[in-house]
């Protein structure tokens, strides 16, 4: 049987629509309006770099102009409406998926507790005992509260010493939660001082039940996904978990197959909810002004896909020494209306309050007008605000041509 085809622009119209960017970034961007925000996308990765500001910030104000970094902190640290765990890095993530991630515990306790007991021995349980008392007694501590010895020989572990190698694993099993960030250092403490009663106490869902839960709600938040996207989203299930998923959801009906276009024309089997195929005429048109995306966007997180779907190459050139750069280091998307318009290099500059911006390279076949560059100077000017820049400064030769 032909399968329904899911046509590149319809495919690109759904996919900025579940990840929020095929609306204008206006709006309200605190309080429960924020929580909703996160919600929707699932989770919002944290990141250190700080070229121009943190990537969940980045990611928050990039759908929500309004948003101001101390409105997620108040939410995640004071109201506890998200916490801070892992789903393929850290990331925060709404409060109520909390009884879900105790699957994750229970897999990640498992896989961690013979590996670190390789690197670190025996010797190493007893300080996961020692730093949980620590905990217990003293209150929230960070990993330079407890720093101790390095281990003589390398551990596989960055070489971290015992206690914050025994706080990481206390986090990533469930004892421990992060209640706040000093700067970007994680500050830990016992989960049930962190994580409301109502969803610590919540009944543990069956593993079953949180595959069901973690395919369902991936394919929410993407619209069109293979088996291993579905995996990947969360990173909470296997692919084998997916791909059973997957194949009890098409023999119940809740979900169909379709041939996703990619814009080469190629096409990629998938699954959808049978009502997303029924909104694919009526799906927004996302605004035509610039949009400057966090590196660690969700909408990019997964490259290969951003590349079938945009034709999108994107990488971040740390590894790659200077002089062989095709870009800079570390340059941030820029999206215009349904499509990824270029790349811009550009940093704060703290001590002098500018933002500089070094260069732009535009996509192929997007030409550089005088309107789509006045839109793209508002949209850095916009940057500057939100980094708490006063000025901007271009160099002489900013404006490059396409790779």
């Amino acid at each position: 049987m032909t399968l329904p085809i899911v046509p590149n622009a319809r495919a690109r119209r759904l996919f900025l629509d579940r990840h929020a960017l095929a609306e204008p970034p206006s709006g309200p961007a605190g309080g429960a309006a924020l929580s909703a925000l996160i919600g929707r996308l699932g989770f919002v990765q944290v990141d250190s770099v700080n070229t121009l500001a943190r990537a969940h910030d980045m990611i928050l104000w990039s759908r929500r102009q309004s948003y101001r970094p101390e409105s997620l902190r108040w939410l995640n640290d004071r109201a506890r409406a998200t916490f801070e765990h892992w789903t393929h890095d850290a990331s925060i993530v709404p409060v109520e998926f909390y009884p879900h991630w105790r699957l994750r515990f229970a897999r990640d306790r498992a896989r961690l507790h013979g590996r670190w007991k390789d690197w670190h021995g025996d010797a190493f349980h007893g300080e996961l005992d020692r730093v949980l008392g620590h905990v217990a007694e003293a209150g929230p501590v960070s990993s330079a509260d407890m720093a101790g010895e390095r281990p003589t020989k390398s551990t596989g572990w960055w070489d971290w010493h015992p206690s914050k190698t025994a706080l990481e694993y206390l986090w990533r099993s469930g004892d421990l939660a992060v209640t706040r960030r000093d700067g970007f250092r994680k500050v830990y403490d016992l989960a049930e001082r962190v994580i409301p009663p109502e969803r610590l106490n919540a009944a543990h869902p069956d593993p079953e039940e949180t595959v069901d839960w973690a395919c369902a709600a991936a394919l929410d938040r993407l619209g069109f996904a293979t088996s291993g996207e579905l995996a990947a989203f969360w990173d909470l299930v296997t692919p084998a978990e997916a791909k059973a998923w997957v194949a009890r959801a098409l023999a119940s009906g809740r979900v169909v197959e379709v041939e996703v276009e990619g814009v080469d024309g190629r096409l990629r089997r998938s699954v959808v909810r049978p009502e997303t195929l029924d909104t694919l005429a009526d799906l927004p048109e996302p605004p035509a002004r610039m949009r400057v995306l966090s590196p660690f966007d969700p909408a990019l997180r997964d490259r290969a896909r951003a590349e079938r779907l945009f034709g999108f190459r994107y990488r971040i050139e740390i590894f790659v020494p200077e002089a062989q750069r095709t870009y800079g280091y570390y340059v941030f998307p820029v999206l215009e209306g349904d499509r990824l318009a270029g790349r811009i290099d550009m940093a704060a500059e703290a001590g002098r309050g500018r933002l500089a911006v070094r260069a732009f390279w535009p996509e192929r076949g997007v030409r550089m007008g005088r309107g789509r560059r006045a839109r793209l100077e508002a949209e850095i000017e916009r940057a500057a605000r939100f980094a708490g820049c006063g000025a901007v400064s271009y160099a002489p030769d900013w404006l490059r041509e396409a790779v």
